[in-house]
This record gives structure tokens, C-alpha cells and sequence, in this order.
């Protein structure tokens, strides 16, 4: 019964989280000037405007099921890179904008968590707060990746050479195969990363 509770929880957590996600990118883009998540609708906090069967279903299922972990995604929020302000560096801040959403989340409850400002509101409470922080650091760790169509490969992609261009071509046309190798076979060295960020900001163990 806790598992099936904590599972329910979890999928509630990560749905609200990728949206923050992705409404962050499109407000990051809105600022430096492109209008085309605002005319298309999703600077919302509307779930139902940002998920997707796969990112947002399935993934976060399979990977519970055969991973013991909770990872997804929601749709990519689109914009026009060539209505951005700042031409050299704004895919960088679109995409970052993201995974800082999440790192802020996590920040925020896990400061509560570790100043004891939920002591009275019971554990429960603090085991829900616990999970947030924690399935916001997986979500923000996730997305720095550099494969396509994750937030780090669009910081990566702004900061590298032209001679070095055969390399995004080439994570642009297999990264969707990588990711799923990633997810499944090397995500789970990629914990213990995410767990020394959680006891660092929370204080506690996962």
C-alpha cells in the first residue's frame, strides 16, 4: 500500500515539476522577446497543455518498474531562436531556465526541510517535502545531459566550436537512442550524484 502511495505521489510530484519545467523555458524565451509559447498557449501551468503520452506516462512507468527510479519529461515548449534578443547566448538561457526552475524548487522545500520549519506539520509532510526536493534534483541533473533533446545538449551545442559541428549532427540524429540507452543502462551511476545534492541542501539521506 505505501508503495502504491508513494508511487501516485511521485507521478503527482514529477507532472507538477515538468511543467514548472517547461513554462520556465517558455518565459525565458518570452523575456528576450519570442512570443510563440504565449500564442501557442503554454505559458500555463494547465497540465494537460504540456504532457505527453511518453515523456509524462510511459517513461516515468518503466523506468519505476525496471529501474526503482521515477524519471520523464513533458513536451518541449517551442520557440523562435530567431526572435531572441541575445543571438549568441539565448538558446543557452532558454534551456537552462529549466533545469534551474527545478534546482529552485528543490532549494526552497529543502531549506524548510533542513531549518526544521515543517517540524510541526508532521513527518509525513516532511517525507512529501523530501520528495520534491529529490525528484526535482533528478529532473535538473537529467536535463543538464548533453543528448538531444535534453536542456544540456542546447548549452553544450551554443558553446561548441564549428569545427567540432560533426558532433551535434551526430548527438541531433542518434540522441533519442543514446537517451534511452542512458536512461536504462547509465542513469543509475548518475544517482549517487543526486543523492549527495539532496543530503547537501536537505541535510538528510535519501
Amino acid at each position: 500500500m505505501q508503495t502504491s502511495l508513494d508511487f501516485i505521489f511521485s507521478i503527482l510530484i514529477l507532472i507538477f515539476s515538468v511543467v514548472i519545467h517547461e513554462v520556465s523555458h517558455g518565459y525565458a524565451a518570452y523575456l528576450q522577446g519570442d512570443n510563440t509559447a504565449r500564442f501557442e498557449g503554454r505559458l500555463t501551468l494547465n497540465p494537460f497543455e504540456h504532457l505527453e503520452w511518453f515523456g509524462s506516462f510511459i517513461l516515468p512507468v518503466l523506468s519505476y518498474l525496471f529501474g526503482g527510479f521515477i524519471i520523464g519529461w513533458a513536451k518541449p515548449v517551442p520557440f523562435n531562436p530567431n526572435n531572441l534578443r541575445n543571438q549568441r547566448w539565448g538558446e543557452a538561457i532558454v534551456a537552462i531556465a529549466g533545469p534551474l526552475s527545478n534546482l529552485l524548487i528543490a532549494l526552497f522545500f529543502g531549506l524548510l526541510i533542513r531549518f526544521d520549519a515543517l517540524a510541526k506539520l508532521g513527518d509525513s509532510f516532511v517525507y512529501i517535502c523530501s520528495m520534491i526536493v529529490f525528484l526535482n534534483l533528478v529532473l535538473a541533473t537529467f536535463n543538464m545531459i548533453p543528448i538531444p533533446p535534453l536542456d544540456g545538449s542546447k548549452i553544450l551545442f551554443s558553446i561548441l566550436p564549428y569545427s567540432l559541428q560533426d558532433v551535434r549532427h551526430f548527438l541531433e540524429r542518434y540522441g533519442f537512442f543514446i537517451l534511452i540507452f542512458f536512461v536504462f543502462v547509465l542513469w543509475q551511476f548518475m544517482l549517487p550524484l543526486v543523492s549527495l545534492e539532496f543530503h547537501l541542501i536537505t541535510g538528510l539521506m535519501t
